[in-house]
């Protein structure tokens, strides 16, 4: 990642079904459970709550897996 991810970002990361795109919503440094999953964070590696331009759905990645869009 060349530059840190911030919230408003454009993203896609990996699913079962391919690449798909969408929005940070937040960024984590602390460990936090999201939707029933433990996820550790810190400062020097945040996690990022995305919203699916697709579907809607919220879902919290590592920052080493997603890639930054560019454009808006």
């Amino acid at each position: 990642m060349s530059e840190p991810l911030k919230v408003g970002d454009r993203v896609s990361w990996g699913t079962s079904q391919g690449r798909t795109r969408g929005t940070v919503e937040e960024r984590r440094t602390k460990d936090f459970e999201f939707d029933g999953q433990k996820f550790t964070a810190s400062a020097n590696e945040p996690a990022f709550i995305v919203k699916s331009e697709k579907t809607g759905a919220g879902a919290a990645h590592k920052g080493s897996a997603l890639r930054k869009l560019s454009g808006k």
